[in-house]
């Protein structure tokens, strides 16, 4: 008869998990969240930030890794809107990060499932650059991240950078955490006091009582407040800039398109089906027009 017995602490592998970043108020959020056509929980993530939870899992439906999905869906975020979009994501291999932020190219950095780094150095500076996190304090914590160290995992290694971010205003609420499996995930977001579900189509209805006066007063001026900042590039001011990005969305959206539907990428779908969403609402809208 064996006498071997079970190593004790053994390490589960963790079911694949994401959640999606965005440094705006979650009023800023739904609506080009809904562009994306997939199923999500939205809540607030601390100060100007937001975290979308999917509810749904196409990456045990499709062909691409959750990896793939997640920065499928943040690129189509952050080429619709003004902010960044972090996508974190997990599954029994691999943990990582994608930075997207309007037309640049996506940064991102993997871990292997035991915490080996597998990205370059170059990313992770990338990453505090395009946050403006700060280089004495945040940037050698980050660094860190890029060395082995035997005691942390994967997932440790998300938490880790998510610690980072906290001195940028990011704060998830317990059990949205990196390494919970996706359920888990959904259930925490559902029972926020702020959680909205963002549909497909129609618009974004909440979960829970309406705020009262005072706070929906200041949420509204928070709203008006990023209208502001983002105005010029709206469609419907009819400013140049905003031609610009109508075109030039137009123009990544369609091979974009082409190619994500020959691979059957979901994410990658999502992206280029959302610039081209905005593209050419954008120039009907100035076509439409009436000039002076």
């Amino acid at each position: 008869m064996s006498t071997d017995k079970p190593r004790a602490g053994r390490r589960t592998a963790p079911a694949p998990g994401a959640l999606l970043l965005c440094l705006a108020e979650p009023g800023s959020v739904a609506p080009v969240a809904q562009l994306l056509r997939e199923r999500m929980l939205l809540t607030g993530a601390g100060e100007r930030w937001s975290v979308l939870v999917p509810e749904g899992k196409p990456w045990q439906h499709g062909d691409d890794p959750v990896e793939r999905v997640l920065t499928g869906w943040a690129t189509a975020l952050a080429v619709g809107a003004p902010w960044p979009v972090l996508a974190l994501w997990w599954d029994a291999d691999r943990a990582g990060y994608t930075l997207a932020a309007g037309f640049r190219r996506p940064v991102g950095y993997v871990w292997l499932a035991n915490g080996t780094p597998a990205g370059e150095d170059e990313a992770m500076r990338t990453f505090a650059a395009r946050l403006g996190l700060d280089p004495v304090l945040d940037v050698p914590v980050l660094d860190r991240l890029t060395r082995p160290d035997p005691a942390a995992d994967a997932c440790a290694r998300l938490r880790a950078l998510l610690g980072v971010l906290t001195r940028a205003g990011v704060t998830l609420a317990p059990g949205l955490t990196p390494g919970e499996p996706a359920d888990r995930l959904r259930e925490v977001a559902r029972v926020q006091s702020d959680a909205q579900p963002v549909e497909a189509t129609g618009r974004p209805r909440t979960v829970r009582a309406e705020p009262d006066t005072a706070e929906h007063g200041r949420t509204g001026s928070r709203i008006r407040r990023t209208a502001h900042r983002v105005g010029p590039w709206l469609p419907h001011t009819g400013d140049p800039r905003a031609r610009t990005l109508a075109l030039a969305q137009l123009a990544a959206g369609l091979p974009l398109t082409a190619w994500a539907l020959r691979r059957r990428s979901a994410g990658w779908t999502a992206a280029g089906v959302l610039l081209l969403a905005h593209g050419a609402l954008g120039l009907a809208y100035d076509l439409a027009r009436p000039r002076d």
